[in-house]
């Protein structure tokens, strides 16, 4: 386990340390992750193209995945409508730019069709001559060690993140609740415990939690959780328009990691640019939580 969270926090941190001015570097970066996300969802397609009779796995994949996206969506949506009865609604500035939702959920649809591409390929490929899990994972190094420079180089400091108490709420209530869901979702399924605690902590962060979980667990459950944490972004942007006026910690924290990259512009759109600096908050802690926790879930099995 040890090992594992050292490949993963390592790249992180490191990344983390490497400030960039240049905005022009910044962009190379960005495009480069987005690339790389790609390049990952590609490799867990061939390593699920390489499992013995996959077509008699779909259902486990689909069952595991919507049982525990409802859970979790339940569990957070609850938490988070708690919150707001404290907090209030949001009072910010309207007018952002329009963001084509349609253009949002195509992204995610060209992301499902890269990983059949994968599996599409990985029946003409050879297991024994492609190294595929090791690809993967120095694929996923580089891939944090670029999103550690965009968290360190973001304009979100920490002592801004610290002292933003609405922000670090939304996150925790995420954090807990999404555990919550976690755990129903392994009793229904007879899971192990702590599998169904590492499958909660993803918080949407798909090529993060499909990686390490196929890792752990095989491209079956991998494949179950990026489809899960996939299915949350889908269903975020759906719902953040309609719960952002009376309860804007759920549109926010729904969104899980995503809220500081692929839900910011639905978010800011919603909300107003009053809302950006909470859903930057949000997000940006729950990245840095996700491989952790997915990781100290998975290693409580032995």
């Amino acid at each position: 386990m040890y090992s594992g969270l050292l490949i993963v926090l390592l790249p992180l941190a490191l990344g983390y340390c490497i400030p960039c001015r240049s905005q022009s570097i910044l962009h190379v970066i960005n495009v480069s992750v987005a690339r790389m996300v790609y390049l990952i969802l590609f490799l867990m397609g061939i390593s699920l193209a390489f499992v013995d009779k996959l077509s008699a796995h779909l259902g486990t994949i689909f069952t595991v995945c919507l049982t525990f996206l409802a859970c979790i969506t339940l569990a957070n949506l609850i938490g988070l409508w708690l919150l707001d009865m404290r907090r209030g609604r949001v009072r910010g500035e309207r007018g952002a730019p329009v963001i084509s939702k349609w253009s949002l959920l195509l992204d995610s649809v060209r992301l499902c069709l890269v990983i059949l591409a994968g599996v599409l390929s990985g029946q003409l490929l050879d297991p024994d001559w492609l190294a595929v899990d090791t690809l993967s994972e120095w694929a996923l190094m580089l891939l944090l060690l670029l999103i550690g420079i965009q968290l360190r180089n973001s304009g979100m400091k920490l002592r801004q993140i610290l002292l933003n108490p609405w922000g670090l709420s939304i996150a925790l209530v995420v954090m807990v609740t999404s555990w919550g869901g976690g755990l129903a979702g392994a009793w229904l399924l007879n899971m192990p415990l702590n599998h169904g605690l590492a499958f909660s902590s993803g918080y949407g962060w798909y090529s993060l939690s499909g990686i390490l979980i196929s890792d752990q667990l095989g491209p079956v459950m991998g494949s179950a959780a990026f489809l899960n944490d996939l299915a949350r972004e889908l269903v975020a942007i759906m719902m953040i328009p309609a719960l952002m006026r009376r309860h804007p910690s759920c549109a926010i924290g729904y969104g899980g990691a995503t809220a500081m990259d692929f839900t910011l512009p639905v978010l800011q759109r919603a909300g107003g640019v009053a809302i950006v600096p909470l859903a930057i908050v949000s997000g940006f802690i729950l990245s840095l939580a996700a491989p952790v926790f997915i990781l100290a879930f998975l290693s409580l099995g032995g």
